[in-house]
C-alpha cells in the first residue's frame, strides 16, 4: 500500500501542479478535476467541502456519504481510496501535513475533534447558511495560500483552520439534534444489543463489551456512536455500558455468595474504587452497603 509523506508526491501522483506550500495544499474544485488514488495512507489531515458528482471515496473502509453541502475529514495514517472522484464545482479540498501544526496550539487541540475518527458515511451535512459560513473561511485560506506568503500567512491560515474545526463541531451537534429520530433509533438499537449481550452472558466468555465492539455491530465509528448517544441520553457509550453492568452487579449481589470484589472483577471492572463510585451513583449506596442490607 502506498504511503505519501509529502504533498508534492501526492500531487504528482495525480498529475496536479506542486502545492504552493510544502506542508499545505488547497484545491479549488473546478470542472474536469478528477482524482484517482489506489488504496493509500498519508501524513496529512484533510478537510473537504462539497458533494460527489461521480466516482467514490472510501475512508476507513466505508463509502463517502454525499448529500448536498457535505464536509468530510480525514486524519493521518487512515486507509483511503479514491476512484474517478469528481466533486461539485465550487468546493475545496484542504490538505495539511501534521508537521504544519508544530508549535501551534492547534497541534494539541485537533486531537479533541471526534469527527476525524468518524467513518465516511458519517459526514457532516450543511444547511445553505452553514455552507456559506464554511465557504468564507475556505476563501480566506485561499486568499493567503494564493498570495505571496509572509511571516503572518501561517498564523492566519492556522486561525482559519481552527475556526473551520470549531464551526464543524457546532454544526455536527446541530446535526445530531436535528436527527433525533435517527439518534433515538441508535439509542434503542444500542440498548437492545447490550441487553442481548448481557442476557446471553457473553461477557463471561468475551469480557466487558467494548465501545468498539458495540459500534462495529451497529455499523458506526466508536466516537460517532458515543457522540450520538451523548446528545440523546447525556451519557457516552462507555458510561451506558457500565451502568448496564451495575444492574447485573445488583442481581449478582442478591443471588450469589460472591463478595463485592469478585463480582466487580468478573464483570470486567479492574478498578474497585471506580466500581464502588459508579454503583453508589446509580443505586444510592455502596455495593457493600447494598449487600449488607440484603443480608439483614
Amino acid at each position: 500500500m502506498k504511503h505519501f509523506k509529502s504533498l508534492s508526491e501526492m500531487h504528482r501522483e495525480n498529475g496536479l501542479p506542486d502545492p504552493e506550500h510544502p506542508m499545505l495544499s488547497l484545491l479549488r474544485i473546478t470542472p474536469g478535476l478528477v482524482l484517482n488514488f489506489a488504496e493509500f495512507t498519508c501524513d496529512f489531515y484533510l478537510i473537504g467541502l462539497k458533494n460527489i458528482k461521480a466516482g467514490h471515496w472510501l475512508y476507513g473502509r466505508t463509502r463517502f456519504d454525499h448529500e448536498k453541502g457535505s464536509m468530510v475529514f480525514w486524519k493521518p495514517r487512515q486507509v483511503i481510496e479514491i476512484t474517478n472522484l469528481e466533486l461539485e464545482e465550487g468546493g475545496y479540498i484542504l490538505l495539511f501535513h501534521e508537521d504544519f501544526l508544530l508549535g501551534d496550539v492547534l497541534q494539541k487541540e485537533i486531537q479533541k475533534y471526534a469527527f476525524f475518527d468518524y467513518e465516511a458515511d458519517e459526514a457532516l451535512h450543511l444547511s445553505p447558511k452553514e455552507e456559506k459560513t464554511i465557504a468564507r473561511l475556505f476563501d480566506s485560506i485561499d486568499s493567503e495560500y494564493g498570495n505571496n506568503q509572509d511571516e503572518f500567512s501561517k498564523d492566519i491560515i492556522l486561525a482559519n483552520i481552527s475556526a473551520l474545526l470549531r464551526y464543524a463541531e457546532r454544526f455536527y451537534k446541530r446535526q445530531f439534534i436535528n436527527r433525533k429520530e435517527l439518534s433515538g433509533k441508535t439509542v434503542t438499537a444500542f440498548h437492545k444489543l447490550l441487553d442481548n449481550y448481557l442476557k446471553n452472558e457473553q461477557f463471561f466468555e468475551q469480557g466487558l463489551p467494548s465501545v468498539g465492539y458495540m459500534a462495529s455491530e451497529l455499523h458506526m465509528s466508536p466516537r460517532y456512536l458515543s457522540n450520538a448517544l451523548k446528545i440523546e441520553t447525556g451519557k457516552t457509550a462507555q458510561e451506558l455500558i457500565h451502568i448496564a453492568l451495575i444492574n447485573v452487579a445488583k442481581n449478582r449481589l442478591r443471588e450469589s455468595d460472591e463478595n463485592v470484589s469478585e463480582i466487580a472483577w468478573s464483570l470486567g471492572f479492574e478498578n474497585m474504587s471506580y466500581f464502588s463510585r459508579l454503583f453508589k451513583k446509580e443505586v444510592g449506596q455502596t455495593p457493600k452497603d447494598f449487600k449488607k442490607r440484603l443480608l439483614n
